[in-house]
């Protein structure tokens, strides 16, 4: 009797009678044909291919819901079904409000196999709770960590304060910093992407459609390495350096004849200076280098956090478009156009021809220096901080003028320099 009244009221309670029950194998089943899911909708082949595997079902009534807001209990189950790892030991009794719920083995498993981390649900797992993005992200890189080192090292490179996560979040508001390295490594393997807006929405849901996607799309990547994703590689490396330089690009580091290190770009970054003739003090934080041969054929998803359609600087197809964020704090209210293009005496780090502006700008909610009077405009004043971006440009192909090829920038006894190899 108490086994109908469990079953009664799985029923009543809708939780996706036929869309989510306990997986029994079935793995190589024919997709069906799902009457709210026609060959023209976006993720058909996604959800067929779920269906397919087993990790998905259809509704008694023929449908799919692919517009349906998927539940913490629901993701939790699809991922226990599409992981390919073992778990070292299988976890039972997790949580006291999962007893008797037809997703309690499956939750179970999602947590032994590392997607989910019980005390993050101090007050209970909450199954019926809709997932949101953010918790998304956590759980496929925690999944990831748990079976590839490599991954797991990814998240500690980009848990760093030089972190530059590519979401309007970050200089916006909006995402946690807990979240950096989760968000950094679902967006650099392609396991999730932003909205056109330039958002994550680490508060919003996903619907059933899009977690066919991205079940797809997880398959792929657990079986893969964490170094195979170009713009992974480019995050881990701002996270550990301040520069996405190496992994952008083909230059590499010098190195002082008889020294034991290389003249990384992270030496010289976080390190107060002088303007010359007094006008101010900088620091360097960051440097960008977007891969684009034009403003429409941006290849990194750091470049186009700078360069769009409406990008207002001539892109050299020889050379790479270099961004530096810096914080000047000037010393009086003299701080104009021309005095700051010789501020510093590097092509780098001066204000000679670095304004622009873009879509991309606006989209990300980056400050960069603007096209105006910078004394007239407020831009500078005496004693206020201001951070914002500039562009540069560094050579793309190898040049044997060494002056051409590269090129370095010291901060008091510090130097960073690197150049392209013959």
């Amino acid at each position: 009797m108490n086994e109908l009244k469990k079953v009664t009221q799985v029923l009543l309670s809708g939780a996706l009678v036929l869309g989510m029950l306990p997986f029994t194998g079935n793995a190589n089943a024919a997709a069906p044909s799902f009457k709210d899911v026609p060959a023209s909708h976006w993720a058909k082949a996604s959800i067929d291919a779920a269906v397919s595997k087993g990790y998905f079902k259809g509704y008694s009534d023929g449908t799919f819901k692919p517009g349906a807001t998927v539940t913490r209990a629901e993701f939790a189950a699809l991922l226990s079904r599409v992981s390919k790892a073992t778990p070292e030991l299988e976890q039972a009794n997790v949580f006291r409000d999962l007893t008797g719920h037809w997703s309690e083995g499956e939750v179970n498993r999602a947590v032994s196999l590392g997607f989910l981390n019980a005390s993050d649900y101090p007050n209970g797992f909450k199954p019926s709770t809709a997932l949101t993005r953010e918790e998304m992200a956590k759980w496929l890189s925690s999944g990831l960590a748990a079976q590839n080192e490599d991954f797991k090292q990814a998240l500690k490179d980009t848990d760093t304060e030089n972190m530059l996560v590519p979401v309007a979040e970050f200089y916006k508001g909006g995402l946690k910093k807990s979240a950096y390295p989760y968000v950094s490594v679902v967006l650099g393997t392609g396991l999730m992407a932003g909205y056109p807006d330039g958002t994550f929405g680490p508060g919003k849901t996903t619907t059933r459609a899009e977690a066919a996607v991205i079940l797809s799309r997880y398959q792929q990547v657990q079986e893969s390495k964490a170094d195979s994703y170009r713009d992974l590689n480019e995050m881990r490396e701002v996270g550990l350096t301040g520069t996405n330089l190496t992994s952008a690009t083909p230059f590499v580091y010098s190195k002082y004849e008889n020294a034991n290190y290389l003249n990384r770009f992270d030496l010289i970054t976080e390190k107060p200076f002088s303007l010359r003739n007094n006008l101010g003090e900088m620091i360097i934080h960051r440097m960008i280098v977007a891969d684009a041969l034009t403003s429409s054929t941006v290849k990194n998803m750091y470049g186009r956090m700078f360069i769009d359609k409406d990008f207002d600087r001539f892109i050299d197809e020889d050379r790479y478009m270099v961004f530096m964020e810096v914080t000047v704090t000037p010393n009086g209210d003299n701080l104009n156009n021309l005095a700051l293009a010789n501020s510093t005496g590097n092509s780098l780090t001066s204000g000679g021809a670095s304004n622009f502006t873009s879509g991309a700008v606006k989209k990300y909610g980056i400050i960069n220096l603007p096209r105006v009077d910078y004394v007239k405009s407020g831009f500078f004043k005496k004693g206020v901080s201001r951070r914002y971006w500039m562009a540069h440009s560094i050579n793309r192909y190898y040049s044997q003028d060494v002056t051409l090829n590269g090129a370095s920038i010291r901060v008091g006894n510090s130097l960073t320099s690197f150049y392209i190899p013959n």
